[in-house]
């Protein structure tokens, strides 16, 4: 029954299949019925919100505030802005009918919300004293990703927050912008154990309309990295089309400064990419939504009662001093079959009690990540904490540590093209800053630049394709 169950392929060799394989049976997400739509499962739902309440609670000390705007946008409300409209059409779900009957216009199921929110902003803004507007969304879009869905990672529909902000000038806006990137990286690399590099999108490569981007790269195992979020200076480029406009302390009407930023449930696809193993998922304990599972083990019904008592007891303990616990009292499984089940599920830390411990006075800790054990016989929510603590910093460094083995540095077009090839990962090279270079190693290698950094750095002194003066270190890697 465990090997039905378990994991039928290793991670080091059928990455995408040991992926889905890890989703499907530790219970984060099924397929819905619908192609390019999926089902997020209660442990996967958990997972998210996680993220979700870390997330709400820190944009509110911002003066972020939630807020809800409709799914379906008329076309000619997506067509405000020229370039926006333009780079989501080919994304577009489109509604024609209501009921039998013609809608006339047609409406668009949300790709994102500028336009349908914008629109209001323009009525809702007079005044300098009505600035700054900073309002955030927790909703879903769709996009039409029919072709190489992958769960989490490229649906049709997906979970998210979009935030949207508005400025009386453009300091602010700039502001704003690295303030959220800073929140994001906090987010991802603290609590998700997931180390990224952070910089800006090329020309190309930004979100349309912008008037630039702000990313945050990962690298999976498999040497393809993944946007992991993005925050927008949109500049003035959606507040004259949508007439957001304001009257400043100055008595002049001045159009403001804007921006936009988002982070969807892609991240716990990197959380299952990055730290699963060939026995399922391994969640940081930041975001588990169970922190420690106690398993109690008797065979004889004389000592069940003791025993679950225990468990009972330390289960009051460890929810006291705030950590998420769980005692699995389900008699239909045996403790094995247990274990393998919520390691599958990557719940960081076991606690087994059996007849043994009780006599013992003590208890066995199992962590996930390593499998190491320890027995414990005093300070056990003090160990537990601290096992937590350690966790929680080791599956960091490790994951960090394997972000720098998958970044190089290639001196030569020919070097560049060999390291894609390999699957290396990121690769750091000389780049002019022309569309031209930029298309042509995608081209060639199907590498995107991923990001240029936030802090310049030295690397070459040419364009590692045409050979002119390289004004950007750029990072190229093949992305999902």
């Amino acid at each position: 029954m465990t090997k039905e169950i378990g994991i039928t392929v290793k991670k080091s060799e059928d990455f995408s299949e040991w992926y889905t394989q890890v989703v499907l049976k530790a219970e984060l997400a099924d397929y819905a019925m619908t192609k390019g739509f999926m089902i997020l499962r209660p442990h996967g739902y958990s997972i998210w919100e996680m993220i979700q309440n870390f997330l709400d609670h820190q944009i509110k000390t911002m003066g972020v505030r939630n807020a809800y705007f409709p799914l379906l946008i008329p076309e000619s409300l997506l067509r405000t802005e020229a370039d926006h409209f333009s780079g989501f059409v080919p994304e577009v779900f489109w509604v024609t009918k209501a009921g039998s009957a013609d809608v006339g216009e047609r409406l668009a199921a949300r790709p994102t919300s500028e336009s349908i929110a914008y629109s209001s902003f323009g009525k809702w803004i007079k005044s300098w004293r009505d600035l700054p507007l900073k309002l955030n969304i927790w909703n879903s879009v769709l996009r039409a990703e029919i072709t190489g869905t992958k769960p989490f990672i490229r649906t049709s529909e997906f979970l998210w927050q979009e935030g949207h902000t508005v400025h009386a000038n453009e300091d602010e806006a700039k502001e704003q912008v690295l303030d959220i990137l800073n929140l994001y990286r906090t987010l991802i690399e603290d609590l998700l154990a997931v180390p990224v590099y952070v910089g800006y999108k090329t020309e190309k490569e930004k979100f349309v309309g912008a008037a630039y981007t702000t990313t945050l790269e990962a690298m999976m195992p498999d040497g393809r990295a993944l946007q992991m979020g993005t925050s927008h200076n949109l500049g003035q480029n959606f507040s004259k089309p949508f007439e957001i406009r304001f009257l400043g302390s100055d008595k002049k009407e001045h159009y403001a400064w804007q921006t936009s930023w988002g982070v969807s449930w892609r991240l716990i696809g990197s959380v299952v990419m990055i730290h699963g193993d060939d026995k399922g998922l391994v969640l940081p304990p930041k975001v588990s939504p169970i922190q420690c599972v106690i398993i109690p083990i008797y065979y004889d019904q004389d000592v069940k009662e003791k025993v679950l008592l225990k468990s009972n007891e330390l289960c009051g303990v460890l929810n006291n001093a705030l950590i998420r616990v769980h005692v699995d009292k389900r008699e239909q499984y045996t403790p094995g079959w247990k274990f393998n089940d919520w390691e599958m599920k990557g719940i960081p830390l076991r606690v087994e009690i059996g007849p043994r411990d009780l006599e013992n006075n003590e208890v066995t800790l199992v962590r996930r990540d390593t499998s190491s054990k320890i027995k414990v016989k005093t300070e056990f929510v003090k160990t537990v904490s601290e096992m937590l603590n350690i966790i929680q910093s080791e599956m960091l460094e490790r994951a960090r540590q394997s972000l720098i083995e998958q970044t190089s540095e290639a001196q030569s077009y020919d070097e560049l093209s060999s390291m894609m090839e390999a699957g290396v990962g990121f690769v750091k090279a000389g780049w002019c800053g022309s569309e031209d270079c930029e298309n042509n190693v995608k081209d060639k290698t199907g590498a995107d630049v991923r990001l240029l950094p936030l802090e310049k750095e030295e690397l070459s002194i040419s364009c590692i394709i045409c050979g002119n003066v390289a004004k950007h270190i750029a990072y190229f890697a093949r992305a999902y």
